[in-house]
């Protein structure tokens, strides 16, 4: 049967109809000691085992025949008239198994139980057709409605938690598709962003300096190389992170020359941490663009990352004019601030928190807390 291993079914079968089998015996025997009568433990249990037990090698069979053949809305009337014939041929072959045993049938007038299909005064088999008869009108309302009708709602109700399960496992898989192809979007949107800001800023040089230009090109190859070592890459470790984002600085402290100052505060337990790829380097650009590019002294980036409990917190902090008022503003953030919000939230759900914020002693501060996990690396191939 498709779904489960074939052994599987027989093993419950077996497990179903013998404690089924014992449960029987258990209260028959009870009764009967309760109320004073008297019968052997060894006829009572053949008894039930011709009765009962004989269902077992046939609800494996009927089993597979409801999953094969469902009844459904479209064909509901066809299929039940075809588990009404598969109902009296379950009757059929459960009275042929009960024939095969001591116990298939009383006879009254010797006062004992037969087999249906041996003549035990000429000691030759000898089918009992009258027998057999009388075995299918006694048994086949409870063998059709009371075990067969049984068997063939649980093959319904396994085969419908089973598609359930399988629509589940499907709707999974295209949501996780679907993240990671907007997620790949998203990072294809920042990877483009940043070169062509920075090419901007290469094109304007060329006309004041031009071996700090030249300079300029060589760091952005080597960037270029870093961002393309990790272009399918998703999550990546701080450290990594931090690599790709002092190669940036970089090419803007030769831009900026004496007017940046870049200060690292991470905590050594915090350089394993697993964090989105090109997380930081869109904030850092916002605090350069919108922050030190308006000062006409000297500015100063503070990139920070602490572990707090069970989250990672990173911000990056500059001591520009602050939001609004000539500053910049949070609603109208660019495509590298929109871009980050979205990889959070697709990432993170409401695990994470971001915000854009003016501290006390000025400029602006972009916090991030997303939840503290060991970066695993991919293994490769």
């Amino acid at each position: 049967m498709p779904g489960e291993p074939l052994w599987l079914i027989w093993v419950v079968s077996f497990g179903v109809w013998a404690f089924v089998t014992l449960a029987s015996v258990a209260s028959i025997y009870e009764l009967y000691h309760s109320t004073g009568g008297s019968i052997r433990f060894r006829d009572l249990l053949g008894l039930e085992c011709s009765e009962i037990l004989t269902y077992f090698p046939l609800t494996p069979f009927a089993f597979a025949f409801a999953t094969r053949y469902p009844v459904q809305r479209a064909n509901w009337m066809r299929r039940a008239l075809l588990h009404l014939a598969g109902g009296l041929s379950f009757t059929v072959a459960h009275i042929t198994l009960r024939g095969l045993t001591p116990y298939g049938y009383w006879d009254a007038q010797i006062r004992g139980w037969i087999c249906p299909v041996w003549d035990s005064h000429a000691h030759a088999f000898r089918i009992q057709w009258h027998v057999f008869r009388q075995l299918f009108f006694r048994s086949v309302v409870d063998d059709t409605t009371g075990t067969y009708v049984a068997i063939v709602l649980i093959a319904h109700a396994v085969s419908y938690y089973r598609r359930f399960r399988e629509r589940e496992l499907r709707t999974s898989q295209l949501e996780t598709q679907l993240a990671k192809a907007h997620l790949q979007a998203l990072k294809s949107q920042l990877q483009p962003h940043f070169l062509f800001n920075t090419l901007h800023s290469i094109s304007a040089l060329m006309l004041t300096d031009v071996p700090a230009a030249d300079k300029m090109m060589a760091r952005l190859s080597d960037l270029l190389r870093m961002s393309l070592e990790d272009s399918e890459t998703q999550l990546t470790t701080l450290s990594r992170e931090l690599e790709f984002v002092n190669g940036y600085l970089g090419i803007e402290n030769i831009r900026f020359e004496d007017r940046l100052e870049i200060v690292l505060d991470i905590a050594p337990d915090t350089l394993d941490a697993e964090v989105p790829h090109l997380l930081l380097q869109p904030l850092v650009e916002n605090a350069v663009q919108h922050g030190i590019s308006r000062l006409s002294s000297g500015g100063e980036i503070r990139v920070a990352a602490r572990r707090d409990g069970h989250s990672l917190r990173l911000s990056i902090r500059d001591n520009g004019p602050g939001l609004g008022k000539g500053g910049r503003s949070e609603s109208g953030a660019g495509l590298g601030l929109k871009a980050t919000k979205e990889r959070l939230e697709t990432l993170f759900g409401n695990t994470h928190t971001f915000e854009i914020c003016t501290p006390a002693e000025g400029g602006v501060e972009a916090s991030v807390r997303i939840p503290f996990r060991v970066h695993q690396a991919s293994p490769t191939t």
